[in-house]
């Protein structure tokens, strides 16, 4: 079960994943399929959420039809994959992992990237055996994190989830840890601003190093 049971459940990208940049370049290509207008990082930010056809929504005014999502997320995963490729971890990331892997504390990841994409990409940075369970999307839904984080603590025989902290960077990585009664932290280097973040009631950080002190602390 690790040391005292706790447990961290990581987000990939925005997190573990230093891939912001790829993100909103992937984003700005799906938008000019569409004829909108590219958005700016901090715009993003503010305005990102999930599932991702509402943050759509929240730019054009209106959900895309499923023509335009399709063309759009198809345009996004094209040209994100070919961006994250250049894309680094996070700074002490590995560090960090690799420390609490040694210090006998249990972790794994859970992504809404493609599982598909996901492991091998976390293989690629050498990581992979730090986490007791890695877990990608395994369909094409625009669901949030929530039933996958379900799915993903139920096949981690031996884990409390009252000893079990998500990080993350995205207002959905709390909803999805308090639909399970787990906590959670929420890192500022990713998809959302420290502003949106503060608003989910759950604390936030701007370094990876601060969210593993905070999570040890709630547990």
């Amino acid at each position: 079960m690790g040391k005292h049971g706790k447990h961290l459940v990581w987000d990939w990208n925005g997190t573990l994943l230093d891939d912001i940049d790829a993100v909103i370049g992937a984003t700005n290509a799906a938008f000019a399929e569409l004829g909108l207008e590219p958005l700016t990082l901090e715009r993003y930010r503010e305005l990102y959420m999930v599932p991702v056809p509402q943050f759509y929504e929240r730019l054009m005014g209106r959900l895309p039809t499923d023509a335009e999502w399709t063309l759009m997320d198809g345009v996004f995963h094209r040209h994100y994959r070919a961006r994250a490729e250049d894309c680094g971890l996070t700074v002490g990331a590995a560090e960090l992992l690799a420390a609490r892997q040694d210090s006998g504390f249990t972790q794994s990841l859970l992504s809404l990237a493609p599982h598909a994409d996901l492991v091998p990409l976390v293989r690629r940075h050498g990581i992979a055996e730090r986490f007791l369970r890695m877990d990608g999307r395994p369909d094409t839904s625009t669901d949030g994190k929530s039933g996958h984080m379900v799915r993903h603590l139920a096949a981690l025989e031996g884990i409390r989830v009252e000893r079990v902290v998500v990080i993350g960077d995205a207002a959905d990585d709390a909803l999805a840890a308090a639909h399970v009664g787990a906590k959670a932290v929420l890192y500022t280097g990713g998809s959302h601003s420290r502003a949106s973040l503060e608003r989910v009631g759950v604390p936030v950080v701007d370094s990876l190093a601060e969210a593993v002190a905070v999570a040890e602390e709630l547990v």
